[in-house]
């Protein structure tokens, strides 16, 4: 059976989320800016079901002001650059990933930041798939359009605030901005023009890659998917249902509703050990061993077949005598109805830990 492995970026690989570091570095409180819109993104999709509105489409809507903030492709290159934060061991992974299969990243993120951190990890970029920004000066913005943009961004800012001490997140104001008034602006066509690498995209690309790269046969072809939120939702589901392997590294509810297997944890180690498995077993296999690991871990590792390197990797890690601060194992957990209500809540704890409150509560 051939083996696959594919992966989001931001979450299971980096810790980093671009879009948002970007409206923070360059648009006045960009951070709670960002926020509410990724709020606003999670509402569209999970309350009102928006009719051709897709998950991660805040990349979408956030690219106006962008032009009305003056940020340009060299900016959001050079930022991205010398911005990567990866999660601890994730070069290895990715690195263990590609020594056995072939391996590609899907991700949402714009492609700057995408192709910086392929230089940064040596993956080869032709096998990721990412949201294409061109910032250049074929999308005109007028100056009365910058004007009412950051008009608009002041009473996105306002909205936060008042949102932060009541949880309102007033979407009539939103819903107006975003779908009455901004369509109306010459600059609305950057982002009309923008195809977001989100939810379907994703599941479309993991398609892709079996129809490109493959003979498809879903006997023959498995599939390891690893995400992290509402982005992820339709490949993770795509994976399961079609023999594969879905994995919520870190995940949110959303994500980890749709995996057979939740990870919690702050090193990329635990992803290996479940690609050592699937690059050798079936799915079967590993779910038996996701089963076994929570009761006795030590005695997991000896029943299963995983590599000796790398269960020394993972005791000298978590298991170091000589080391002052123990670590927490990772979580290794089958998700099911009685125990996903922790999962999450755990999950939720360590993105905020190792990603930052800001990045660690967004969507």
């Amino acid at each position: 059976m051939k083996r696959l492995f594919i992966t989001d970026c931001e979450g299971p690989i980096s810790l980093n989320d671009n879009a948002y570091e970007i409206s923070k570095e360059f648009i006045p409180n960009g951070d709670e800016f960002f926020r509410i819109i990724s709020l606003f993104d999670d509402y569209l999709v999970d309350v009102a079901k928006k009719e051709d509105y897709n998950p991660g489409n805040t990349l979408k809507l956030i690219i106006p002001f962008f032009k009305a903030y003056e940020i340009t492709n060299e900016d959001i290159i050079n930022f991205s650059k010398e911005h990567i934060f990866l999660v601890d061991n994730a070069k290895k992974t990715l690195n263990l990933a590609r020594k056995f299969m072939d391996s590609f990243i899907l991700s949402t993120s714009y492609g700057q930041y995408i192709e910086a951190i392929s230089d940064y990890l040596n993956f080869p970029i032709e096998n990721t798939y990412f949201t294409q920004l061109d910032m250049n000066d074929d999308y005109k913005i007028l100056d009365s359009e910058k004007e009412k943009l950051i008009e608009f961004k002041e009473i996105i800012v306002e909205i936060a605030k008042k949102e932060s001490k009541d949880g309102n997140l007033n979407v009539d104001t939103l819903n107006k901005i975003f779908f009455e008034e901004i369509p109306k602006m010459d600059v609305y066509k950057i982002s009309k023009d923008l195809v977001c690498i989100g939810g379907p995209d994703k599941q479309k690309a993991v398609i892709d890659i079996l129809n490109k790269f493959y003979t498809f046969n879903e006997d023959e072809t498995s599939v390891m998917y690893v995400g992290d939120s509402h982005t992820d939702v339709e490949p993770l589901k795509y994976a399961k249902n079609n023999g594969g392997l879905a994995v919520a590294f870190n995940g949110n509810e959303v994500a980890i509703k749709e995996a057979n297997i939740a990870i919690v944890s702050d090193n990329t180690i635990a992803t290996s050990l479940l690609i050592d498995l699937h690059s050798k077993f079936n799915k079967e296999y590993i779910l038996k061993f996701a089963r076994s690991y929570p009761k006795d871990t030590k005695r997991s590792f000896e029943s299963f077949r995983i590599g000796f390197a790398l269960i020394d990797e993972f005791n000298e890690i978590y298991n170091n005598e000589k080391s002052e601060n123990k670590k927490d194992i990772p979580i290794i957990e089958l998700v099911n109805e009685d125990n996903i209500d922790k999962l999450v809540s755990e999950s939720m704890k360590m993105r905020k830990k190792i990603r930052g409150s800001g990045i660690g509560s967004l969507g």
